[in-house]
């Protein structure tokens, strides 16, 4: 297994940083390899719930399922996946003062093997490996969950 990690501070509290990371329709949105994500209640996730992810490497699409092992709202979260990338993400938010947090990602990681996980091995380190990878969805985060809270917080005033 290999581990990537990558934490930030968010200019929102922890519940608002909870909202948009726990709901992985999302992740389209912070990673161009995800191409569509299903099974997703939409009252949201629960520990021992399923979904799944379809990935685009290149010309080859990959379904991923994910598992929710630990769902601790709005604090933690680790999700098992499973198919060409087997791998473990665990996410944490900390509340720092003056309505902010810290959120951190730790993905442990390994691909299948065969051809097509030494494919999708070999786009990821195009890409300059699963820690940049990593890093520019971490900031796509934070900057969606800074615009949500940002709007939210204008609609009040």
């Amino acid at each position: 297994m290999t581990e990537a990690e990558f934490d930030v501070v968010v200019d929102a509290p922890p519940e608002a940083v909870w909202e948009v990371i726990s709901d992985p329709r999302r992740l389209p949105h912070w990673d161009r390899h995800i191409v569509r994500v299903e099974g997703v209640p939409e009252g949201g996730l629960r520990e021992g719930m399923r979904y799944t992810t379809e990935m685009r490497f290149f010309a080859f699409r990959n379904t991923i399922d994910g598992e929710v092992l630990e769902w601790d709202p709005p604090h933690r979260s680790k999700i098992r996946l499973m198919g060409l990338i087997e791998a473990t993400v665990t996410s944490t938010i900390e509340p720092l003062t003056g309505d902010r947090s810290l959120l951190e990602h730790i993905v442990d990681y390994r691909f299948r093997g065969g051809p097509l996980g030494e494919v999708a091995a070999r786009s990821l380190a195009r890409m300059g490996g699963a820690h940049l990878a990593l890093r520019h969805g971490t900031l796509a985060q934070k900057r969606d969950i800074e615009v949500r809270y940002a709007e939210r917080a204008t609609e009040g005033d």
